[in-house]
């Protein structure tokens, strides 16, 4: 089993940044990918980023290429998304999700594909 624990989150004006860090703890020698999603009231879950944690491999949403950045630090078990030039429309309630072990290529952006999620950490942007 592995718990995640997302920090970082809180209000910041449009322009500004923020960083999330999520961190791992348990059984987290087989990690293999992590991943941030977002979710804002009435919307579904939206895939943000993702990282293979052994390559170090990035995936990124359409909506947040060039301004988000997803990083790892393994030795600490800990992932982090770097968000700059924030806009309102980034509002939402951020997940951490943990893919615990390698079962063939991966979809970073299906929910489905993680096995474990953190509580979430909220971000609000004001414009």
């Amino acid at each position: 089993q592995v718990q995640l624990v997302e920090s970082g989150g809180g209000l910041v004006q449009a322009g500004g940044s923020l960083r999330l860090s999520c961190a791992a703890s348990g059984r987290t020698f087989s990690n293999y990918a992590m991943g941030w999603f977002r979710q804002a009231p009435g919307k579904e879950r939206e895939f943000v980023a993702g990282i293979v944690l052994g390559n170090g491999r990035t995936y990124y949403g359409d909506d947040v290429k060039g301004r988000f950045t997803i990083s790892r630090d393994n030795a600490k078990n800990t992932v982090y998304l770097q968000m700059n030039s924030l806009k309102p429309e980034d509002t939402a309630v951020y997940y951490c999700a943990v893919r615990t072990y390698f079962r063939g290529t991966l979809s970073p952006n299906t929910p489905n594909e993680y096995d474990s999620w953190g509580q979430g950490t909220q971000v609000t942007v004001s414009s």
